[in-house]
């Protein structure tokens, strides 16, 4: 892979969500109790289709991905240039494409479109790689955090069946694991959740990038015979 050109960075950005929104507001949420941290909830900004709000890190990460692996010479991206600069010029959509498809070649881009779809199929691939890599690492998480907390659970009930059979002057060892047990049970629930949301966060961005691809490839089909 060939170094992006300066500013191509932005470019990817512009394609994916609308630069000019401030981060999204998200819902209000329930004030914690005293003594805990107030929750920092994750900026979101709307994507270019202004169908959902996705994770700003997560687009930050997409767009940083895409960067490196921006291939060499006029491809997909390059084109989706084009057909950006076309918005405003009150063409239809299938005008559009065909208009940006004969400035992309008069910039010097490849004659047949069966590029673009090659490239678009290229950047789809290294999403859904990065996608796999992410799901594991969650499964990693899940199992090192939520199964080590889970473990000690289940030893703490053996150990209390055990203790409450012994005398008296074990009783305080007894009230010392429920209380942990309390204290676990409220773990796994916030481990679990913040895990979940995180995933759930990373799938709304990138099916909106990959949504994106596909609905350009859809129409490069349709209008670029």
């Amino acid at each position: 892979m060939a170094d992006s050109e300066p500013g191509i960075g932005k470019k990817i950005l512009s394609f994916f969500i609308k630069e000019s929104e401030e981060p999204a507001k998200t819902a209000a949420v329930t004030k914690p109790a005293v003594g805990q941290p107030e929750p920092q909830p994750a900026p979101t900004v709307s994507n270019v289709a202004g169908t959902m709000q996705i994770d700003r890190k997560f687009v930050d990460h997409f767009v940083s991905l895409l960067e490196k692996a921006n291939l060499p010479g006029p491809d997909y991206f390059e084109y989706k240039q084009a057909l950006q600069s076309m918005e405003g010029l009150g063409l239809g959509e299938e005008k559009q494409f065909q208009a940006a498809w004969a400035s992309f070649k008069a910039m010097g881009g490849p004659k047949d479109p069966a590029i673009l779809k090659s490239s678009a199929d290229q950047y789809l691939n290294i999403l859904d790689k990065d996608r796999s890599s992410f799901l594991k690492d969650v499964e990693k998480a899940i199992k090192d955090r939520v199964g080590a907390l889970q473990e000690e659970q289940k030893k703490l009930e053996e150990s209390n069946t055990a203790i409450s059979q012994q005398i008296l002057d074990l009783q305080k060892k007894i009230e010392e694991n429920r209380n942990r047990l309390g204290q676990i049970s409220g773990e796994v629930t916030e481990q679990s959740a913040k895990i979940n949301a995180n995933k759930d966060s990373f799938e709304a961005t990138h099916l909106s990038f990959v949504e994106q691809i596909k609905s350009d490839l859809n129409k490069i089909n349709q209008y670029l015979k």
